[in-house]
């Protein structure tokens, strides 16, 4: 007797459907449980928060969550890990061969959006940095400034092709990064002063052209002239 290769093929495509639905059943989780990390971490700190609180957050057995990850400073490490991959994934655009206006203009409404998407990743980062970045400290001294430098160069770049005023880069880079992460780490001083109970999302979007203006207009960049070279 032989199997019949419409069923051969079926078998087929469903052993190799098997391992991609465990994975992503296993992404979802380690999402969530990331998700109720930063919210957990961001409210009651590193010291402050425990295993069993992430696991009710993310509504996961605690058990589950130890198999994901096996204590509290390896999950602590993967929320600022994955907050740092969400923030620098979004330097890609600033190229060389990109126009200053719209690199640099696509990085802070990125920024932004992550502001506004991720809140309490942007807190559990502040939280990290205030304690001397006891995590953080040899990644931020090697990883990061290599990355900064190199991003520094394509903006010097930029300024010595006369499409920009001489900035010093890596300060341009601490301003974009206080005036946006600014709107999660001190979000009830942001709201006070408007009068808001929770920034409306016209309003963040209000924020972020506005923000883009400043820097854009702060580094000499017209944006008009390339705008205008577009078809």
């Amino acid at each position: 007797y032989s199997v019949p290769a419409e069923q051969v093929v079926i078998e087929q495509e469903m052993a190799t459907l098997a391992p991609r639905r465990k994975e992503h059943i296993r992404l979802a989780a380690v999402a969530d449980i990331l998700r109720a990390g930063e919210t957990v971490f961001a409210r009651a700190g590193y010291a402050g928060a425990t295993m069993a609180e992430i696991a009710e957050s993310a509504n996961v057995p605690k058990a589950n969550l130890h198999y994901y990850f096996k204590n509290k400073l390896s999950l602590y490490q993967a929320v600022l890990d994955n907050t740092l991959t969400l923030w620098l994934t979004e330097t890609d655009g600033i190229r060389s061969d990109a126009h200053p206006a719209e690199a640099l203009g696509n990085y802070i409404r990125a920024k932004m959006r992550l502001t506004a998407t991720h809140p309490d990743a942007s807190r559990v980062f502040a939280n990290e940095m205030l304690h001397g970045a006891p995590h953080l400290g040899e990644y931020l001294r090697t990883e990061l400034k290599t990355l900064v430098d190199e991003k520094a160069r394509v903006i010097e770049h930029w300024a010595a092709k006369g499409l920009m005023d001489a900035v010093d880069a890596r300060h341009l880079f601490f301003t974009i990064w206080a005036a946006t992460q600014t709107y999660a780490d001190f979000q009830p001083q942001v709201c006070a002063v408007l009068g808001k109970s929770k920034l409306s999302r016209a309003e963040l979007e209000h924020a972020t052209e506005q923000l883009v203006r400043l820097i854009l207009k702060g580094c000499g960049i017209v944006a008009s002239q390339h705008n205008a070279g577009k078809p």
